[in-house]
């Protein structure tokens, strides 16, 4: 099987991750933070060790680390733990559904209000028409860095240094991002960082994480025992241990550091450029396929992921999906889960066929995968 679908989860996940996965299950498989026998202490070093590597990838500090089971809890934690009733918000025309349809939600509910600021590739027209929604109760700007359907970066650094000047909190959705851009936190206008642990981190599914980079601490999405302060009524006022409730998944955690490990051991910069350099290939050979729509420009360094959105024509795309299966090549078709980056591009009908690469694909690959394209266009 070709797979071509690392943008919903990166797969195969690197032998170190594998066997960080079954080492946990057989040798840390205490309760970390719950006990104070040895079992229970070991566990509990590995898990912090996932956060050190973490905050050595984004440049944080290990307690802002907050281990989540995805990227859409860090977002509901986040997005639910920081606005009040009467707020405003600002989310892009890109978003995600974990990021639309939580202020959806909560503008049925009648807390916030909210505005979706259209994205284009001129980044001082993106961030006019952020400000441009700005109001006196605006709370929070919620941004994705990446179109998870169609690969374009939105200005986030410049989108944060405007809401910081004016004393707004910025949420990033790294969920296509994070392991492939570099983040440093120390300088980055960034207050929430969301993000999976099993895309590019190359963790497990089941795994994400809530980087909080700032003094203002949500409110805890869930509440429940922490193994500190347990016999307070409630929820500590520290991190991590304010935002996370319950048992860890260890295991996750564990195999997600090793993820973190290999993407720190071959850098998000070369990572991503392996992967762009793949993506241009693919790219090219693409365009010289009659009956195959593109929906953007050439892959541009810094302006687009390592990701491809198409349709062939006459093809429905979930039609097309099916048949590439069949020449053993995984890609995902239909919405994507991002209704107003379909909306956007006039792809809300059918939808697109996305192509999305990882550390671990190949030109063989591309290859092959044009030549099925070329048999499926004609019939065959």
């Amino acid at each position: 099987m070709i797979y071509f679908d690392n943008a919903a989860t990166t797969f195969p996940k690197p032998p170190c991750v594998v066997k960080a996965v079954n080492e946990a299950l057989l040798r840390y498989g205490a309760n970390p933070g719950r006990s104070g026998h040895d079992l229970s202490l070991q566990t509990a070093q590995k898990v912090f060790e996932c956060r050190e590597r973490v905050g050595k990838l984004f440049h944080c500090q290990p307690e802002q680390v907050i281990f989540t089971k995805n990227c859409t809890e860090s977002i509901n934690a986040a997005i639910k733990g920081i606005v009040r009733p009467g707020d405003h918000v600002i989310i892009s025309d890109l978003e995600h559904n974990a990021v639309y349809r939580v202020v959806e939600s909560l503008r049925r509910q009648g807390i916030i209000q909210y505005d979706v600021a259209p994205v284009f590739a001129d980044d001082q027209k993106t961030l006019w028409h952020f400000e441009h929604l700005l109001r006196s109760n605006t709370r929070l700007i919620a941004c994705t860095h990446g179109s998870n359907v169609f690969g374009f970066c939105v200005p986030i650094e410049q989108i944060g240094l405007m809401a910081r000047r004016r004393g707004i909190f910025m949420l990033v959705d790294a969920a296509q991002t994070a392991g492939l851009l570099d983040y440093d936190l120390r300088r980055m206008p960034i207050d929430y960082l969301c993000m999976p642990g099993h895309k590019g981190l190359y963790g497990p599914a089941g795994t994400g994480i809530l980087i909080v980079n700032t003094e203002h601490l949500p409110d805890p999405l869930c509440e429940g025992g922490t193994g500190s302060l347990s016999m307070e009524p409630t929820m500590p006022d520290f991190l991590p241990d304010r935002l996370e409730s319950g048992t860890v998944n260890t295991s996750g955690i564990i195999g997600l550091s090793a993820g973190v490990g290999f993407v720190l051991q071959n850098t998000p910069k070369k990572l991503y450029l392996h992967e762009m350099q793949l993506c241009d290939y693919l790219y090219q050979k693409l365009c010289g396929i009659r009956g195959v729509t593109l929906y953007s420009d050439r892959p541009c360094l810094g302006r687009n992921l390592p990701l491809i959105a198409l349709n062939l024509k006459n093809i429905n795309p979930e039609t097309a999906a099916e048949a590439l299966n069949r020449h053993h090549i995984a890609v995902r078709a239909g919405f994507h889960c991002a209704a107003l980056a379909h909306q956007k591009m006039g792809t809300d009908r059918y939808g697109t066929i996305r192509v999305s690469l990882g550390a671990f694909n190949h030109k063989n690959e591309a290859d092959a995968f044009c030549m099925a394209v070329k048999h499926i266009l004609a019939g065959r």
